[in-house]
This record gives structure tokens, sequence and C-alpha cells, in this order.
């Protein structure tokens, strides 16, 4: 019993709770707002809380939210206020359109218990919008004497708003003839007419200007308005009137198109647009208008389509003209047409052979065809015929049979493919013609050889190139085609020094791009030239031939050589400088040459280091070394200067050439200073001690010496002689020296090999000196070392014969008898001489 109870309490709770979740489902009772559009956004629209009798405290507990139906949120409500709010302006034309009335739906949706009610708010129309033409100006054209009463539509105007604030009325401006009478559709829209309430004249008025304005229902009304240009037409009481009531011609069959048949003319005895006549084809089957053509304006009447007298012998056509008020006119047109010839002659191709070799032999056949021409008689009659500048010719087989053949020899490198016309035309009147094109090419055969773009080829390499490196192409071109065309290069053999060509330079068969094979020395090898092979790939090839010259092209590899002073002799070389010497005074000058050519060659000397450096000069462009400023007691005895020697290469090259100069007083100064000069600088300050003794020492000889010479020679004549005693000479030859060295002053080379002497006189310490004339030696190339010890050795011996002689009152030994160095590039330092004079007296010229 208890558990039978129990059970029934149990189904009774279950039932109990599904009708209270029927009930509160059910609570569907549906709230209705308005809202005008366009309000703002943030509108308060209604207290939803208020309306459904619901706590506002527990909107967010049981959190209430909005569901709108449509894609777009316009409302949004508040849980903390229960206010529905307005989340977007809206403008109900874009929402609804002319529908009304304008509702938005959507449900409130409340959980703890789950509650839904519905809600609707409807959009009410705001006179936002203002009337509408479809165009700012309406034209109408009325005749005149129209009957009165006589109405005219007028187009409505557009308004998108509804209802009240929908068009309303329509006005026009005040006016004699017209007045304005506004209609209701069943629709409840509104619509003008235009009434005739006094007849139009034209002849008084031609033209009205009226305004015609629209009205909407709306607080305040809108307005649109359009003006209306009423146009008084001329009244049309005539008929158009045709010349001809019909028309009879003769057209040629096949008659070009726009070939004038005929003209139908028409006139109307009214004025302006009533006397506008445009014509027509009135009543006339498709196969006609296919083949003729109307000129609505001018009544002519030309060939469209083809006329053919098989198809149809006469044509005959309606012609219909029209005013410009809608009267009209008839008349016909009879069109025969006569019979021509006009059926051409038909090529039929029965054989052909599109490709032949260039090579073939006259009278081979090409292409066999037939001719045939459907018309009779003359006009089935044919003659065929091709161009004249084309090597075939035509020969007549069977009945109307042709054959095309040879006639001249082809080459295909001139003319690659010929089209050839052929022409049958009947014997009709007029004559038909007919064209068929042939397409003959003809195929190659290898009778033309290679030609190179160029006679011959220059290229040129930079020496001291890398092995492998591209000199340049050659390109040979072939007329022929394919295989026969196809191009391969080689280089022909030849010796060169003793060496193959093929060990200088190789060449890609392919390409015919010509590569170095080693590095090559401009100084050994100045050019050297290569014939180079072309050949096709034709059976048997064909082959021509090129000479190719490579010029070496000098780089700057070989840095400047001192001539002179000797830089490796053994006993330093010292020019003297009397200190009585001015600015300017030439001291000495460095000569060099560069193995090198061209503006590698183009020699610059500048002072490097000097122990006075504001004491000397060296001219930039002849190495002439000169004094800068008169010689002061402060200046040191022993001068020291170091020359660059650079060229204009680039990168430049440059050596340096040591110059050791004496300041001297005189003789006996320049005597003992020539004995021990010391060749480094740190030296001087070691040796000024016994420097200043030996000066003092020589000094003293000196004068002694000049007292003894002075006397003796006083004593043997009463004019004092010149001698030439050298200190010291220094010679150079070098065997394998260019023969012609360039000059490191100028573009040239030196024409002769130069020898240098310096004479000191024997007269005043103050004694100046210079570079005599050029000697032109001719020696045995031997070793410098050698040479130069030996003739040092020949002149000493030869010098003091001739002091002897002197002594003895002999004669002088003379120059010639002298031995010279020789050989290309050979030179001799210097010579000093001495004059007993004093003063001017005492200053040299050499020669």
């Amino acid at each position: 019993m208890a558990a039978g109870k129990e059970n029934r309490s149990r189904k009774r709770q279950v039932f109990f709770f599904f009708l209270c979740l029927c009930v509160s489902l059910a609570v569907c009772e549906t709230i209705r707002y308005s809202v005008p559009e366009e309000k703002k956004s943030g509108s308060v629209v209604a207290n939803i809380a208020t309306d459904l009798k619901l706590d506002v405290g527990k909107l967010s507990a049981r959190r209430a939210r909005l569901v709108s139906k449509n894609n777009k949120q316009y409302f949004q409500l508040n849980t903390r206020s229960g206010d529905l709010v307005m989340e977007e302006k809206i403008d109900r034309e874009d929402l609804c359109g002319q529908r009304d009335p304008c509702l938005m739906q959507f449900e409130i949706v409340l959980e703890n218990p789950l509650q839904l009610f519905r809600m609707e708010v409807q959009i009410d129309d705001v006179n936002d919008n203002s009337p509408k033409f479809s165009k700012n100006e309406f034209v109408l054209k009325i005749p005149e004497q129209i009957p009165v009463n006589t109405r005219f539509p007028l187009e409505r105007a557009q308004d998108s708003d509804i209802g009240t604030n929908g068009i309303q009325s329509y006005t026009i401006s005040s006016n004699e003839h017209l007045s304005l009478d506004v209609q209701s559709r069943g629709d409840g829209s509104k619509y003008a007419e235009l009434v005739l309430e006094k007849q139009l004249d034209r002849e008084e008025q031609a033209q009205l200007m009226l305004i015609l304005t629209a009205a909407d229902g709306g607080l305040p009304p809108r307005t649109g308005t359009a003006q209306i240009r009423v146009n008084v037409l001329d009244i049309n009481d005539n008929f158009p009137q045709f010349s001809q009531s019909v028309y009879k011609v003769q057209l040629m069959e096949n008659s070009p198109r726009d070939t004038l048949v005929t003209k139908v003319e028409a006139s109307d005895l009214d004025h302006g647009a009533n006397a506008e006549i445009t014509y027509s084809f009135r009543q006339v089957p498709d196969r006609v208008l296919k083949i003729f053509k109307l000129n609505q304006f001018t009544g002519e009447i030309t060939v469209l389509g083809t006329v053919d007298f098989e198809d149809t012998a006469m044509y005959e056509i309606e012609v219909q003209a029209t005013d410009g008020g809608g009267f009209s006119a008839h008349c016909k047109v009879l069109v025969e047409i006569e019979d021509e010839n006009d059926n051409a002659p038909e090529v039929t191709l029965t054989s052909l052979t599109s490709t032949i070799p260039e090579d073939s032999s006259p009278d081979t056949v090409v292409a066999l065809f037939s001719v045939r021409d459907r018309d009779s008689g003359d006009n089935g009659r044919t003659v065929c015929s091709i161009q004249e500048n084309v090597p075939f010719a035509l020969k007549s087989t069977l009945k109307n049979y042709y054959e095309l053949v040879t006639q001249k020899p082809l080459d295909r490198e001139k003319v690659s493919e010929y089209n050839i016309t052929i022409t049958a035309t009947d014997r009709g009147s007029p004559r038909l013609t007919s064209v068929r094109i042939i397409s003959v090419q003809l195929s190659d055969i290898n009778d033309n050889p290679p030609v190179f773009n160029d006679t011959s080829y220059v290229m040129y390499l930079k020496e001291n190139n890398l092995p492998g490196l591209l000199i340049g192409t050659v390109h040979a071109a072939d007329l022929d085609t394919e295989q026969n065309a196809k191009v391969t290069y080689s280089a022909l053999p030849g010796n060169r020094s003793d060496l193959p060509l093929s060990s200088y330079i190789s060449i890609n068969s392919e390409t015919a791009n010509v590569y170095a094979l080693h590095s090559l020395d401009y100084e050994q090898t100045r050019d050297f030239q290569v014939a180079v092979r072309a050949a096709d790939g034709g059976s048997p090839p064909l082959s021509s031939e090129v000479i190719v010259r490579v010029v070496i092209v000098d780089a700057n590899d070989n840095a400047p050589f001192i001539l002179y002073p000797l830089q490796n002799s053994t006993t330093p070389a010292n020019d003297l400088v009397p200190r009585s010497a001015e600015a300017g005074y030439l001291v000495t000058k460095v000569v060099a040459v560069d193995g090198d050519s061209g503006q590698n060659s183009w020699l610059s000397y500048q002072l490097l280091k000097a122990t006075e450096p504001g004491l000397f000069t060296v001219g930039l462009q002849n190495g002439e070394v000169k004094t800068t400023r008169p010689i002061t007691s402060l200046d040191s005895v022993k001068q020291k200067l170091i020359v660059l020697v650079r060229d204009n290469g680039e990168p430049p090259r440059s050596t340096t050439s040591t110059l050791n100069v004496l300041l001297v007083d005189g003789f006996s100064d320049a005597y003992m200073q020539l004995v021990d000069v010391p060749q480094e600088d740190d030296q001087q300050d070691t040796l000024t001690l016994y420097l200043v003794i030996s000066l003092s020492l020589i000094s003293f000889l000196f004068l002694v010496s000049v007292g003894t010479v002075i006397a003796v020679r006083l004593y043997k004549t009463r004019h004092s002689r010149e001698r030439c005693i050298p200190s010291s000479r220094n010679f150079y030859c070098d065997p394998n020296f260019p023969t012609n060295p360039e000059d490191a002053t100028g573009p040239g080379t030196l024409p002769q090999s130069y020898c240098y002497e310096v004479c000191l006189t024997t007269g005043s310490g103050t004694s100046e000196f210079k570079f005599v004339r050029p000697l032109l030696p001719s020696l045995p190339a031997e070793p410098s070392a050698a040479r130069g010890s030996v003739l040092d050795s020949q002149i000493n011996s030869q010098i003091k014969e001739e002091r002897e002689s002197q002594r003895e009152g002999k004669a002088s030994v003379s120059e010639d008898s002298i031995p010279r160095p020789s050989g290309a590039g050979c030179m001799i330092n210097k010579v000093i001489g001495i004059n007993e004079d004093c003063g001017q007296n005492g200053w040299l010229s050499h020669q």
C-alpha cells in the first residue's frame, strides 16, 4: 500500500512539472510598440520590465536577451533598467519600401524558468522624402487646331513615403490654353492630365513653358517640380505624291554592291516636318530585302546582295513615302534582271608536289590540274595562265588539263618558296576569271659554303693573361638550311717561332669562341695570326677560311730602369756642386727607361728624400736635378738625394735612384772628398771631425799645388790650357736592353746611347760643370762589370800618359784614342775637368 501511494505521488509531481513547463512556455502574449523612423540612436522605446510586470533586478539574473528575426539588430535590451533602446537609426523606406504597416518582430527570452515573450515594433512613416519626377523637363508635341478638351496624360511623380506623406496633389503654372486635372487610381495614388481648354495656334505661339508641381500631405508638405515644354506642331493637311506610279528599270545580274538601281521621288506641299518625306519598302518579301537596299531619305534603291538571273528574272517592289505628319503615298518599282556571263571557270587540282629540290631539272612536273566552266559557248571556253616572274610554265595535255612544270634553274637561297597564281579566264562578255594559288617549296642542297662576316679579324689580348681567357669570337653564316647550314670551326695548323699555333690559341668548334691557351708576354710576342676554317655539315662539306690576327696589348709589368747614375756600381758616383752655384744650377740628370710601351713607358721624376729638402729639385719630365736656391755655408758638404722614377701605367711602377752630391769650394776639396764619400746618412755625425781635419789638410795641399802649377805654367807659356782630369768613370752596357728605349721626357725613343762626362776646372773652387756631348761608342757586348773595370784601367792609364806628355810639352793625346764603352744602352757617367783660370775664365763649356 505504502509503495503504491509513493508511486502515485511521484506521477503527480511529474505531471505538475510538465504542466508548469507547458504553462510557462504557453505565455506567448504579443506586445506591440510603434516607433517613428529616423529616431536617434539611444532613444528609449519602452520599459519591458514594466510592461511585462517583471522585477528589474531579475532581468540580469534570468539572463534576459532580445532575439530579433531581422538580419540586422536595430534594438537593444538594457537588463539593468529594463528599457528597450534604439541601437541604430531606422529608415522605413530602406527597411520596408512601400509595404504598410512596417513591422519588426523579435522575442524576449528569460531563463530559470524559461519564458518567451513576443514583441512587435511598428515603424511609423515620417515625411522625409520629397516627390521626384524622372526628368527635369518633359517635352509635349501638340499639333495646332487640335480639338478642345483633348487630354494629355502626364508622368507621375514618385514619393518614397506612404499614406498621407505620399503625393496628394498636382498643380501647374497658370496659362490660358491648358489646365490640370488630377485623378485617383484604384490604389489611391494620384496622377495628372493636361486638358486643352483653348485651341493652339502655332503662328501665334509656337511654344509654351509650364511648371508642374507635385506636393505630398506631410507636415510641413514637401514638393517636387518639373518643367513641361509644349511644342506646337504645324498641321499636316497635304499627302505626299510620287512623280511616277510605276518605275521600270533593267539591271545586269552580278551587279556590284551599292550599284544604283533607280531613284523614286515624292513631294509634299506642306512645310517643315510635315514636308519631310521618308521612304520605306512596303510588304516586300525577305529575299528582296537581302538583295536591295532603300535609302529612307533620298529614295535611292541600290544593290545589297547578289543579283542572279538564274535565280529570279524580275523583282516587283512596292515603295511607301511618308511625311512628317504620318500621311503616306505608294508606288511600284519593276526591276528586270539581264543575263550575263556570271559563272567563272573552276580550277580543280588533281596532283601536287609541294616540295621539290632546288637542283631539279627543267620540265619537272610539279602539279596537274583541270579547268571547267559551267557556262556554254564562248562563255564556257577558258584560257589558263600563270604569272611571268616565276621559273615555271604551263603545258596543255588532255582536254582542259594542264601541267605545271619547271622551266629555269632554281635557287633556294634566293627564293625558298613560290606562290604560283593560276588564272583561268573564259571568253564571255565580260570575261570572268578565277584564281588558284599553288605553294611550291624548294628543298635545300649543300651549294653554299660558310661566309665569314669580315674578311679578317683583329683581336686584342692583354699580356699576362690567364690561361683559357676568351679573346673574341668569329662568325660565319651559311645560306643553306638545317645540316647544310650547321657550321663548325677549326684552327688551321701553323708555326710561329718554332712553336705550333695550336699552343697559343684554341677555338670552340661550335661557338667559334677564341681562347688563349697560356699567358703571353708583350715584350716577347707582339702579335701573331692564325687561319680559321669554317665548314658546314653538308655532304660533301663546304668550307671557307679567314685570318685572325691576335694583337698583344702591353701591360705595365716592367718597372723603370735607371741608366744614369748606375745603381749597382761598386764605386758610387758623386756629383760636385760649387758653393758659388746660383739657383737653377744643373747638378746632374737622372736618365731612366721603361721596357713597356705607350703610356706605360711615360716616366716622371720626383725628389723622394734629400739631406736638405729645400736645396734641390728634380724636373718632373726630364729628371734634371737643379738647385732651388744659392748654397750657404750652413748647408752640409755631403748631400744625399733619393729620386723616385714612376711610370704612367695602371697601376704605376716605380724605382729609386740614389745621388751623392758634394758641395765644394775648389779642386782640393773636390779631390779629397771624392776619395772617400760615405754612403750612409747615419755615418755623417761620426765622420764630422775627420772631415774637418781632412778639409784643412786638403786646403793646404790645394794651395801649395795651385801655386806650383801657376809657377810651372807661367814658366812654360803665357796662356793657360784647359785640361780634363777624370776623377771617376762609371760605364754600363747591357746587351739585352732594347736598342731604342723610350725617352722618359717624351713619347719617342732615345736616338742613341748617351755617355756623359763631368769636368772641373783647375782654377777657382767655384767652377761649374755640365754634361758634355753624347758619344757613340761601339764595343762588343760584354758583361757590364768586366767592361767597366777594363775601361776604367784603360782610361786611367790614358789620362796618366796625357798628363806626362803635357808636363814634358808634348802634344796631348787625342780624344779619339781614349777607349770608349759601346753597346746599346751604354752610358759614360761623368768626366770631371779642371781649369786653372778663375771666375768666368774657369767655367767650362762641354760639347
